[in-house]
C-alpha cells in the first residue's frame, strides 16, 4: 500500500513539474535575437532574428507614416537604438508601448508612405526562427536602361550581370569564412566595369549592393533593363573539398543529371529559404495557351543562344583557371528560365575547396576571369550580332571561311539568313562547298 501511494505522489510530482516548467516556458515568451537591415535603392528588408516562432499582427499609421508591429509573448531585451544604418526608407526603428499583456510594439517610422510584406521563417543552415519585413517604395520608377546609340542609331548590347545571393542569404560559404556573396559582388562589378569600356557594349548590374533578390526576380530586373543578356555569377560548394575548377550553366527543362547539378540545384531552393517565399506567377485561362506557344518559341531561341556563348565561356575561361568541366552544364535553375533573354550562370571555382577560396578572394585572379568571361561575350556576338546594333554593323556582312563538315543550311543558321539569300550573295548554282572557300554573308 505504501509503495502504490509513493508512486502517486512521485507521478503528482512529475506532473506538477511539467506544469512549472511549461507555465515557465509561457510568461519567459519569445525575444529578439538580433535584427539585420538590407536596403536596397527601392526596398528594404528587416529580419528580425528570433527565439521562438512568432506570433505577430501589424499595421500602418499616417502623419507621420509608421509601421507598428505586434509580438505576443515577447519580452524587450535587444537595445534597438544600436540600429544606426536603415537606409533611406526607414528613419528609425524603436519601441512603443505594447496594447496586449506580456507583449512588445516594434515600430518603423518611415521616410514616406511604403507598402509591406511580413513573413516568418523556420530555421535553416545556420539561421534560426525569423520575421522578415520586405518594405517596398510603391512610386518608385521602374528602373529601366535606355540602349546608348552612336551617331548611326545603332544600339549598344546590353549585357545584365548578376551577382549571385546577397543580404540574407550569404550563398556558400569557405574553409576560412569566405561568403560566395562578397565574392560574386566583387567579379560581377569588375566585369561590368570592363563590359562598359568596350565600344558596343554596356553593362548592367541586377544588385549593386548587399542585398536579396529572389532568383525569379533576376531576369525581370534585367527585362527592365532591356538586356540583351543575362549572366550570373558564383562560386560552386560541395559536400567535401575535393571538386575543384570553374563551369558554365545552362537551362535544362529536366532535372541535373549530374551529382555536382542536383547540388546546385539544391543550393537555389536553399537560398530560397534564407530569402523568402518564391513569386507566384499567375495566368488565366484565356492566355494560357496563346501565352505557351509564344514562349516556347522564345525560348528556344534563347536556348540556343545561351549554349552557343557558354561553349565561349568554358573556352575562354579554360585558358585563366581550372575547369571542373569541359563542357557547358545543365540544370534547372530559376535565374536561367527566362525565355526571352539567353541566360548562363558561371561558377567561377570551388569556394569549398581551400584552394581556390584563397584564389577568388585575389583582386588579380578576379579580373583574369572577369576578363575571359568578357574575350567570350565578344566572341560570341562578333558571330551573333543582334539586329541594329553596333556589333552588327562592324561584323555583319563579313566573310565566312568554310570549315570541315559546314554545310549551307549550318552557315545560314548560323548567321540567321536564308540558304537563298546566302546563295545568291555569292552566286552559288548548287549547294556543294568545298574546305577554305570564303563565303559573303548578307545582311539578314
Amino acid at each position: 500500500m505504501n509503495w502504490i501511494k509513493l508512486k502517486r505522489k512521485f507521478l503528482w510530482c512529475l506532473v506538477t513539474f511539467i506544469l512549472a516548467c511549461i507555465n515557465f516556458n509561457a510568461v519567459a515568451g519569445n525575444n529578439i535575437n538580433g535584427i539585420r537591415i538590407w536596403p536596397s535603392p527601392d526596398s528594404t528588408r528587416v529580419v528580425f532574428d528570433l527565439k521562438n516562432k512568432p506570433e505577430y499582427s501589424y499595421f500602418f499609421l499616417e502623419n507621420p507614416h509608421r509601421l507598428v508591429i505586434d509580438l505576443r509573448q515577447f519580452e524587450r531585451q535587444f537595445d534597438v537604438s544600436k540600429l544606426t544604418k536603415t537606409g533611406d526608407l526607414i528613419k528609425r526603428i524603436r519601441y512603443s508601448r505594447p496594447e496586449y499583456k506580456n507583449s512588445i510594439r516594434v515600430v518603423l517610422d518611415l521616410n514616406k508612405q511604403l507598402q509591406a510584406g511580413l513573413f516568418a521563417l523556420s530555421p535553416v543552415g545556420n539561421y534560426g526562427n525569423r520575421l522578415v519585413v520586405d518594405l517596398t517604395d510603391a512610386s518608385a520608377a521602374k528602373v529601366t536602361t535606355k540602349k546608348q546609340t552612336d551617331n548611326s542609331g545603332n544600339r549598344d548590347i546590353v549585357i545584365a550581370v548578376d551577382a549571385g545571393h546577397g543580404g540574407e542569404d550569404p550563398g556558400s560559404i569557405g574553409p576560412s569564412g569566405l561568403y560566395e556573396k562578397i565574392v560574386t559582388h566583387q567579379i560581377s562589378h569588375k566585369l561590368a566595369a570592363l563590359i562598359n569600356k568596350q565600344q558596343g557594349l554596356s553593362a548592367v548590374l541586377t544588385r549593386s549592393g548587399d542585398y536579396y533578390i529572389d532568383v525569379n526576380k533576376r531576369s525581370v530586373i534585367a527585362r527592365q533593363k532591356k538586356a540583351d543578356l543575362l549572366i550570373s555569377i558564383h562560386a560552386d560548394a560541395f559536400t567535401n573539398s575535393q571538386p575543384r575548377g570553374g563551369s558554365v550553366w545552362v537551362l535544362s527543362l529536366r532535372r541535373a543529371n549530374t551529382e555536382i547539378g542536383r547540388w546546385l540545384e539544391q543550393k537555389e531552393q536553399h537560398s530560397e529559404l534564407l530569402g523568402g517565399a518564391g513569386d507566384i506567377i499567375k495566368d488565366t485561362q484565356n492566355e494560357k495557351y496563346l501565352a505557351q506557344a509564344l514562349l516556347d518559341m522564345s525560348m528556344d531561341h534563347s536556348m540556343s543562344s545561351s549554349y552557343l556563348l557558354s561553349q565561349e565561356v568554358v573556352k575562354h575561361m579554360s585558358g585563366v583557371t581550372r575547369m571542373h568541366k569541359s563542357r557547358p552544364q545543365a540544370a534547372s535553375l530559376g535565374v536561367l528560365k527566362s525565355p526571352d533573354i539567353p541566360s548562363i550562370l558561371i561558377e567561377t571555382g570551388f569556394i569549398s575547396n581551400p584552394t581556390e577560396e584563397r584564389l577568388l578572394s585575389q583582386r588579380e585572379h578576379q579580373y583574369k576571369l572577369a576578363n575571359a568571361i568578357l574575350g567570350a561575350i565578344k566572341n560570341f556576338y562578333k558571330k551573333h550580332p543582334p539586329e541594329g546594333t553596333l556589333y552588327a554593323s562592324l561584323y555583319r556582312n563579313k566573310d565566312h571561311i568554310v570549315s570541315r563538315g559546314e554545310s549551307l543550311s549550318v552557315i545560314a543558321k548560323r548567321y540567321a539568313v536564308t540558304i537563298s539569300a546566302l546563295k545568291q550573295a555569292n552566286s552559288l548554282k548548287s549547294d556543294v562547298l568545298h574546305i577554305g572557300q570564303t563565303l559573303k554573308i548578307p545582311q539578314s
